[in-house]
């Protein structure tokens, strides 16, 4: 499995982002993956943001789940983050990759190259 984001690169303050993550090589909807976004601001550790399962349902770090939405779009195989607000603060690496979530095995797997979010007026 493969991960591409794009994203708009440079956003104003208080604007909302908009970052795709286009996966080749399987299927959103494979059962048991789960697909997130992660982010990296520079010099800090990477933090993750949330996730939207082969079911649909969605998942949220309860540090930004007042400001983000994930979505996906299965006739594309992609799936999308929407963060509203942005500050500086949110200036980061955006990463999205998969994660196999089981019963029994729990293992991260494909993760994209990631995408570069300034956030500047």
């Amino acid at each position: 499995v493969q991960l591409q984001e794009s994203g708009p690169g440079l956003v104003k303050p208080s604007q909302t982002v908009s970052l795709t993550c286009t996966v080749s090589g399987g299927s959103i909807t494979t059962n048991a993956y789960v697909w997130n976004w992660i982010r990296q601001p520079p010099g800090k550790g990477l933090e993750w943001m949330g996730a939207i399962a082969y079911s649909g349902t969605t998942y949220y770090s309860p540090s930004l789940k007042s400001r983000t939405s994930i979505s996906r779009d299965t006739s594309k195989n992609q799936f999308t983050l929407q963060l509203s607000s942005v500050t500086p603060e949110d200036t980061a690496v955006y990463y999205c990759a998969v994660r196999v979530d089981t019963s029994t095995v729990v293992a991260w797997g494909s993760w994209g190259q990631g995408t570069q979010v300034t956030v500047s007026s």
